[in-house]
C-alpha cells in the first residue's frame, strides 16, 4: 500500500458535543479524501473507542459538558502511556493551547478555523503518526529477527540459550525435571542434492511446523542452523521425554510433498535430562548432543538418552 493510500485510509475520530461541528468536520475531512472517519458527541466514549479501534488521529474539542477535553486527554495519555497519543485539540480560547500541549495533545486548531489550515495540520499529524508506527513496527521486526530463525520462524540459538537457562532455573527452583531433545535430520543432504536448496528450505519449514505441532505451546522449539533443531520442555521424568521424542520421530518420518515431488526424511534425537545429565544449560545441551551422536551411530531414525 502506498503512503498516500495509508494516509487517506487512516482512522480518524471527531469528538465534539455539538452536532453541527461534528457534521462540519466530518464533511470537510471526507471531501478532502479521508475515507475512514468516525464521530462521537459523547466524550466519555472516547477511551473505549480508542482502545477498540486505535485511531491514528483524534480531533478533540476541549469544551464539552459532562467531561471536558482535558479530562479526555488525561485518560488518553494514560491509555497510551508508552505510545504516541494522536490528539489534535480544537479550542476557541488561546489561553488553553499551552495547557493542552502540556497535557499530551500533539497540536491544536483555533476555533473558528480556516479550512486549509485545519487540513494541513491534520495531514501533518497523520504523516508523523504513520512515521511513528513504521518506526515502531520496524523496531519490533528487528527485535524479532534478533531472536528468531529467519527461515523457519523458530527460536534461534540466542533465544534457545535464554530459554534453556530459564527452564533449568525453574526446574531447580521447583525441584522438578526438564529435558533437552537435540535433533538432526537423516538424509537431508540427499534432498538438497536431488531437489535443490530451495526445496531443502521448504522441507526445513515443513519439519519446523511438525515439530511445533508435536509439543505444547509453552515448550521451546529452536533451529540451531542447517538441519539441527532443539526442543526444551518440562517433563515428569525420562519416560515423558522419551514419549515426546518418539512422537517427534514419527511426525517427521511422514511423507512430504514439495511441489511436484514426494520426499521423505527421518530424524535422530538425543535426550538430556535435568538434573541427571547436567545441572546447567551448557552441560545439558552437550549431554543431549552426545546422545544424538549415539542415536546416529546406532542406525538413525531413533533416539538415545544420555548416560550419566
Amino acid at each position: 500500500m502506498s503512503p498516500t493510500r495509508d494516509l487517506f485510509g487512516a482512522k480518524i475520530l471527531v469528538v465534539d458535543d455539538k452536532e453541527a461541528n461534528v457534521m462540519l468536520l466530518d464533511g470537510m475531512l471526507r471531501t478532502a479524501g479521508y475515507t475512514n472517519v468516525s464521530t462521537t458527541r459523547n466524550p466519555r466514549d472516547v477511551c473505549a473507542l480508542q482502545r477498540r479501534d486505535r485511531y491514528s488521529l483524534i480531533l478533540l474539542d476541549l469544551h464539552m459538558p459532562g467531561m471536558s477535553g482535558f479530562e479526555v486527554l488525561d485518560e488518553l495519555t494514560s491509555l497510551d502511556a508508552d505510545d504516541y497519543a494522536p490528539v489534535l485539540v480544537i479550542t476557541a480560547q488561546p489561553v488553553h493551547k499551552l495547557r493542552a500541549l502540556q497535557e499530551g495533545a500533539r497540536d491544536f486548531i483555533s476555533s473558528p478555523f480556516e479550512l486549509d489550515e485545519m487540513l494541513l495540520r491534520v495531514r501533518n499529524m497523520l504523516e508523523v503518526r504513520l512515521l511513528h508506527e513504521a518506526a515502531r513496527d520496524h523496531g519490533k521486526a528487528q527485535e524479532s529477527l534478533a531472536v528468531t530463525d529467519a527461515l523457519t520462524g523458530l527460536a534461534n540459538r540466542r533465544l534457545l540459550e535464554d530459554r534453556l537457562v530459564m527452564a533449568v532455573a525453574h526446574a531447580r527452583r521447583e525441584q522438578g525435571s526438564m529435558a533437552t531433545i537435540y535433533l538432526d535430520l537423516d538424509g537431508f543432504k540427499e534432498i538438497n542434492d536431488t531437489l535443490g536448496h530451495a526445496s531443502g528450505d521448504t522441507l526445513l519449514k515443513m519439519v519446523a511446523d511438525r515439530l511445533t505441532a508435536t509439543v505444547r505451546e509453552e515448550d521451546t522449539v529452536a533451529r540451531l542452523g542447517g538441519d539441527e533443531f532443539v526442543i526444551v520442555l518440562r517433563v515428569s521424568g525420562a519416560a515423558d521425554a522419551e514419549r515426546v521424542a518418539g512422537k517427534v520421530i514419527d511426525a517427521v518420518a511422514k511423507p512430504y510433498v514439495i511441489g511436484a515431488h514426494a520426499a521423505s526424511v527421518t530424524v535422530s534425537a538425543g535426550i538430556g535430562l535435568y538434573p541427571s545429565h547436567g545441572e546447567d544449560a551448557e552441560t545439558l545441551l552437550k549431554s543431549a548432543d552426545r546422545a544424538l551422536y549415539e542415536a546416529k551411530r546406532s542406525g538413525k531414525n531413533n533416539y538415545r538418552v544420555a548416560v550419566q
